[in-house]
């Protein structure tokens, strides 16, 4: 069995890249922003069997511990930089290891992220990683600036992770089809962070927050640090084909509270249009910012009662 410093060595070591006077291997990484830009920072900690299941493959649990840390990024219009990963691992297996590395490097050189540095140790399996990215001053997307009027937008598709992860525990749970099964367990395993959705909302969106923990406990933080309430259609909901073959009860619970998405949502003043947006991600209008407080939700004109509390950590 390799020791640490070996581990990391054979793994995770890679060649320096701009920005980084020092790296991994040193007690600290040193890095250097672009000018006139700020730090935005994100830490995630993914565990065995609480945020994927125990069965997942080790490239699905490195692309992901990853995405959800990128998409946290998106949300705040920044452009990835570095990150740190912190391993604890049972063992340290080289199968495992090396898919999860060529898994975790990949995604990190398509989003141009760098690893700068981190920490491995024997237990239970958990992954955390802290991200890096600069965003121009004065131009970072927050949870705090939706006005009444503003429209409210959310990209891509809801509820598939939620679907992929009932599917996971337990099969059969829905009738999808072969290709359908498939989509929504790629969902859950492989979220796509929106960075460039979020770096093109610089200067146009007033608010902004990735999907995490559900549509409506995610909104509400909007809600609450913008001081505001919302009205959303229930109808205008973007749901894949594999959503649609659910009740529509059912497919809304899980768009609306199941979470793992990692979309963006966001509100826009009027005028905004998402047919303008670079890239092939599409944005629906799901609803309408009010001066009133709270979440109401409506269903062909009628207004919908509720109760979608969202994942909940503890």
């Amino acid at each position: 069995m390799p020791s640490e410093f070996g581990l990391i060595q054979r793994y995770f070591t890679r060649p320096p890249a701009d920005g980084v006077l020092l790296g991994v291997g040193d007690d600290a990484a040193l890095l250097a922003p672009p000018a006139g830009e700020v730090l935005a920072v994100t830490v995630d900690t993914l565990v065995a069997g609480r945020h994927f299941p125990l069965n997942t493959p080790p490239a699905a649990i490195a692309h992901k511990a990853l995405a959800v840390n990128l998409s946290d990024l998106a949300a705040m219009g920044a452009t990835p930089r570095w990150f740190l990963l912190a391993l604890t691992l049972p063992d340290a297996s080289d199968a495992f290891l090396s898919e999860f590395a060529s898994a975790l490097f990949a995604l990190a050189d398509e989003a141009g992220i760098t690893l700068v540095g981190g920490d491995t140790t024997r237990g239970p399996l958990a992954i955390s990683i802290t991200a890096m990215g600069s965003v121009p001053a004065g131009q970072a997307l927050r949870r705090s600036g939706a006005r009444p009027g503003d429209g409210i937008y959310v990209s891509g598709t809801v509820g598939d992770a939620g679907l992929g992860l009932l599917q996971a525990l337990q099969p059969g749970h829905a009738s999808l089809s072969a290709f359908e099964a498939a989509f929504v367990r790629q969902r859950l395993d492989y979220p796509q962070p929106r960075l460039a959705l979020g770096i093109a909302l610089r200067g146009q969106a007033t608010a902004c927050l990735d999907i995490s923990d559900g549509l409506a406990q995610d909104l509400g933080h909007i809600l609450d640090a913008s001081g505001v309430g919302a009205e959303l259609d229930l109808q205008a909901l973007p749901l894949s084909s594999a959503l649609r073959t659910l009740p529509e009860t059912q497919a809304w619970q899980l768009a609306l509270a199941a979470g793992d998405d990692y979309e963006l949502c966001f509100t826009a003043p009027p005028g905004f249009s998402p047919q303008a947006l670079p890239g092939n991600v599409p944005v629906t209008r799901i609803g309408t910012v009010t001066a009133a407080s709270g979440l109401v939700l409506t269903s062909r004109g009628v207004r919908v009662e509720h109760e979608f509390s969202g994942y909940q950590h503890f």
